[in-house]
């Protein structure tokens, strides 16, 4: 079971950080980067914190979600145990706000569909950290009686 959720953590960590990298960077791929920055344009207008009265330049937005997910990736492999279950979380909020601004945008489901499966995954990383963190607590003991008590029933 550790090693399945190893593997699962190495592989989310590995996709978050090179999706992190290619935001931050045209060099990965031209084309691609092209298309986030006019992706960005759109996603900006309805961001989920207009809500609070925040709208992000795109640039900037498109910028603080690369290096979130590039940063929160890099600790979700390597990091110690309290920061990949932060980077976990971070993920998590924002792979619900990739899929509430692609619904606010009224992008069909197969567009949803990455989004989904990634934030699927983090939950499953999550439950199963935290199913396995439970076993190494819960353990069975055997409660010895005090000998006082035993020499009452005598």
């Amino acid at each position: 079971m550790a090693l399945l959720l190893g593997a699962l953590r190495v592989l989310l960590g590995g996709f978050f950080a090179l999706a992190g990298a290619a935001k931050l960077s045209g060099h990965i791929s031209a084309p691609v980067s092209e298309q986030m920055k006019a992706l960005f344009v759109q996603f900006a207008e309805v961001c989920p914190l207009k809500v609070f009265g925040y709208q992000p330049d795109p640039m900037s937005y498109q910028t603080a979600v690369g290096w979130l997910e590039l940063l929160a990736g890099l600790l979700l492999v390597v990091g110690p145990r309290m920061l990949q279950d932060i980077s976990n979380l971070l993920l998590t909020l924002l792979m619900m706000g990739a899929i509430l601004t692609l619904m606010s945008l009224k992008e069909s489901l197969s567009t949803c569909i990455p989004a989904i499966v990634c934030l699927g995954l983090l939950l499953l990383l999550d439950v199963g950290q935290l199913l396995s963190q439970t076993k190494k607590v819960v353990r069975r003991s055997r409660k010895k009686t005090p000998s006082a008590f035993k020499e009452s029933w005598k």
